[in-house]
């Protein structure tokens, strides 16, 4: 991979104290180190908080796939947040030398289609889909055109591998890797009865295909990210990891078995 010399740099800092202190400090670090701090034009983008503000960081970009993203972590879990407070130098370190590594994070793709026509969006994480009413939901699930189930159930979470130990952990799905540009499709709450079966397991998709989810139930509730979009009349909702992209930066030690072990054992 082609890695751009980094010169220009923003930061996203959570508005609490703790955030604010921590961007202060690596403002002043970053500058005493040569960089630019450059609200405008950048080629990194860095987020202090926890990982709320490395979503919302990516949100700010438009999901931009020609600069950079970082996170360094205030907050509790930080999974998404790369770096400690303590390893501040260590990057900077890395980024001057340029030893750094690059990680491409596919991004989830989303297509609703209902009566006022298509709307398309993002998603770093997940996407969950449920009835608005919170009502069981009654969802044909099919892959490139083929139906793999009519799932009854509370809802249906679809996450990416970047959001696989996110509220997919949560319900039971699987951790996957972040390098690999899957999508996960994981029941909530499943009605099995002689009268319905579904499958109660997750299921990894590859990229490229197609997850296209047909509702009985026409009035849904959409969570995208953790933002909720009240859809009536939906007619279908398409998702896929196809090409669009963010570029993560990681430390050259970074090891995402490592980083399990630390983050949820």
């Amino acid at each position: 991979m082609v890695i751009n010399m980094i010169k220009n740099i923003k930061i996203f800092a959570n508005d609490n104290a703790e955030s604010f202190m921590a961007g202060k400090l690596v403002k002043e670090k970053l500058e005493r180190a040569g960089f630019c701090i450059n609200n405008e034009n950048y080629e990194l983008a860095v987020a202090i908080g926890g990982d709320g503000s490395f979503l919302r960081m990516i949100k700010k970009n438009n999901f931009n796939s020609d600069i950079y993203y970082v996170g360094v972590n205030t907050g509790t879990l930080g999974f998404m947040q790369e770096i400690k407070m303590s390893e501040i130098d260590k990057f900077i370190e890395e980024i001057l030398e340029e030893k750094y590594k690059v990680e491409n994070i596919g991004i989830q793709e989303i297509i609703i289609n209902n009566k006022e026509g298509m709307q398309k969006y993002y998603s770093l994480n997940e996407i969950l889909i449920r009835d608005i009413e919170l009502k069981l939901t009654k969802l044909n699930i099919y892959i490139d055109d083929f139906i793999l189930e009519k799932l009854i159930s509370d809802g249906v979470l679809i996450a990416s591998s970047m959001g696989s130990t996110a509220h997919n952990l949560s319900y039971g799905g699987s951790i996957v890797f972040p390098e690999f540009s899957t999508l996960q499709i994981t029941p909530l709450g499943v009605v099995n009865s002689k009268v319905y079966r579904s499958i109660n397991n997750s299921i990894i998709v590859p990229d490229k295909k197609i997850i296209n989810v047909i509702p009985d139930n026409k009035d849904l509730l959409v969570t995208i990210d953790g933002e909720n979009i009240e859809v009536e009349n939906a007619k279908n909702i398409e998702t896929k990891i196809d090409d669009k992209y963010i570029k993560v930066l990681r430390l050259q030690k970074y090891n995402f078995t490592q980083k399990m072990n630390e983050k949820l054992l």
